[in-house]
């Protein structure tokens, strides 16, 4: 198994209680998902990475800010927008655009295994970024989606020599731990008027 998934706290680890997810593991979980374009082998990335890590830290400074009130995602929105303020709601949104992105992206790669990287992208890109992108992000994401790895390439980095049978089976649950923290913001962000993912 890759570092990655090794030392990174997995998704599928991160509580989720009747108050919502748990802030702290969900950012430490984050902060493995900003190193996962790494392994995507492309300098083209760094741009959705620093975009990433930007939202990461506005969330994070309002985390420590105001610890005991932001124990949950949810109580943190919740008890930012009663102050009038929304940086960290804003923060969080855009961070949960790009996870939904590129959990529906390795989603499709895990479900579709004879499709290319590039494909399942493409495919992700068309379901959540690109309705919230003007003409020109459009033509640079499609120079960016057009320089993923092959998947035989990606695999391997991660995999970095080991079983890519128990890469799959760890990376599956990588992704389901993602998929459901991902589906549950973007309900709550909707249902509360916070915002659109």
């Amino acid at each position: 198994m890759a570092p990655h998934f090794e030392t990174a706290k997995s998704f599928a680890d991160v509580p989720i209680t009747e108050e919502g997810v748990e802030t702290e593991a969900f950012l430490e979980a984050s902060d493995g998902l900003v190193l996962m374009f790494d392994l995507l082998g492309s300098a083209i990335f760094g741009f959705v990475q620093n975009d990433m890590r930007q939202n990461l830290a506005g969330v994070r400074e309002r985390f420590q800010a105001f610890p005991e009130e932001s124990t949950t995602l949810e109580k943190l929105v919740k008890f930012e927008n009663a102050g009038g303020t929304r940086v960290a709601t804003a923060c969080l949104i855009r961070l949960i655009r790009g996870q939904y992105f590129t959990c529906s992206a390795l989603l499709h790669a895990q479900n579709e295994p004879n499709s290319e990287l590039h494909t399942c992208f493409q495919a992700a890109y068309d379901e959540v970024l690109r309705h919230h992108h003007n003409f020109i992000i459009r033509g640079t994401m499609a120079v960016v989606l057009r320089a993923v790895p092959y998947r035989k390439d990606f695999y391997a980095r991660i995999a970095q020599g080991g079983s890519i049978e128990n890469l799959n089976a760890e990376l599956a649950k990588w992704l389901v731990g993602l998929d459901i923290i991902v589906k549950r913001m973007c309900r709550f962000v909707d249902e509360g008027n916070f915002g659109k993912v």
